[in-house]
């Protein structure tokens, strides 16, 4: 298969439903997806419940029939983050899906949702830190640079079902993200060949490829088409005023969608929960922002004492990891090399207080026993 294209000059298509006059947006159909629906691929259409997979689902359907590409080619699948989605979403998804007329597949991670994988996360990263496996302590949460929400929770629960049920066959999935929603997206390419789930010259002849119709759409044209085609539109924006559609809470999320979120009032055990983890942790939702300052208002009194001892804790915590020696921060193939005298007593007394903080034992209290372990983990990475 050839390598990630570039934005290249791509063919396009625009359509007139039937009901309305304007024109439906251009979306964007590069050859080597054109190519691969004519010779029948699967087309799957990756669906959130949020208005951009909505749009890329009922702008790319247009284009399949212009072409004769068959319906019963074309599936929906959603994968369903449990506690972390809005309660109206898995309804949202099935009324999307039946306005389509396309079938519905729901798939969910089998190790538990987001909301256990962020305590897995941190219960992980405290027994590491007590066993002196780690040089800081791990926060809970994904962050845009260590997205495991989505690779878990969605690529790795998807992509592996997909690869199995429709082995043999190529497989387009349809996702509707767009270049202006971040910095990131901006250089999203219109298609790309998917080799995680199906590598090339596999026995089974699978291939998987990604298609992002509408990544040049703005967001006006995505509202326009579910005002002229009618389709159903998540209470995250028509109801509470939420310009995106991801969790309930997102570490991506704007101020004022967390705020729109909180306003929802089926969303407030989540929020609890959310802040709680906050204060057990001492780590913030977002990196400078606490979730808890979101509305302050709907947290119980004790919730909200715990809440500001985890910020004055937290901030020890940064200043006493800060003292820590600079060079033997972690990194590849950790610890880099064996800490002096003087470098393992400053270690040690800045791990006393945040073990003691979170209750872990101390199996490591003073700079022999933390050399001691050092010496441990470099022969183990030596072996």
């Amino acid at each position: 298969m050839a390598c990630l294209p570039g934005r290249r000059a791509v063919n396009t298509f625009a359509f007139q439903h039937a009901n309305t006059s304007p024109k439906i947006s251009a979306i964007a159909m590069p050859p080597e997806i054109e190519k691969a629906l004519r010779a029948g691929a699967w087309a799957v259409f990756n669906l959130s419940g949020g208005k951009d997979s909505s749009a890329a689902l009922f702008a790319a359907m247009l284009a399949l029939d212009a072409i004769g590409h068959p319906r019963e080619r074309r599936i929906a699948i959603h994968a369903d983050l449990g506690r972390a989605e809005w309660d109206s979403t898995p309804a949202t998804v099935e009324r999307i899906a039946a306005a389509a007329r396309i079938p519905l597949t729901i798939r969910r991670r089998r190790s538990g949702d987001l909301f256990e994988r962020w305590e897995q996360r941190f219960t992980g990263g405290k027994a590491r830190y007590e066993a002196l496996a780690t040089y800081n302590l791990i926060g809970p949460w994904s962050s845009a640079a260590l997205r495991f929400c989505t690779s878990e929770q969605k690529a790795q629960v998807l992509g592996p079902y997909l690869a199995r049920t429709l082995a043999g066959s190529t497989i387009i999935q349809i996702i509707g993200i767009r270049r202006d929603e971040s910095s990131a997206r901006s250089k999203a390419p219109d298609w790309k060949p998917d080799t995680r789930f199906a590598r090339p010259g596999n026995r089974s002849g699978t291939a998987m490829m990604v298609w992002h119709p509408i990544a040049h759409w703005s967001s006006e044209q995505v509202f326009a088409l579910h005002a002229q085609l009618g389709i159903p539109l998540h209470e995250a924006y028509s109801r509470y005023g939420s310009t995106r559609l991801s969790c309930r809470f997102c570490v991506l999320q704007s101020q004022a969608d967390s705020q729109a979120a909180a306003s929802a009032p089926a969303n407030r055990p989540a929020f609890i929960h959310l802040v709680d983890l906050e204060a057990r942790s001492t780590f913030s939702f977002q990196p400078g922002r606490w979730l808890a300052d979101t509305a302050p208002q709907l947290l119980p009194a004790s919730l909200v004492a715990d809440v500001t001892r985890a910020k004055h804790d937290a901030e020890e915590r940064r200043a006493l990891e800060g003292g820590m020696p600079p060079e033997l921060r972690f990194c590849r193939g950790w610890p880099p090399r064996m800490p002096t005298s003087g470098e393992a007593d400053r270690i040690a007394a800045a791990r006393a207080p945040i073990l003691r903080r979170h209750r872990l034992e101390n199996r490591f209290a003073d700079g022999a026993a933390v050399r001691g372990r050092f010496a441990e983990l470099i022969a183990a990475r030596a072996a």
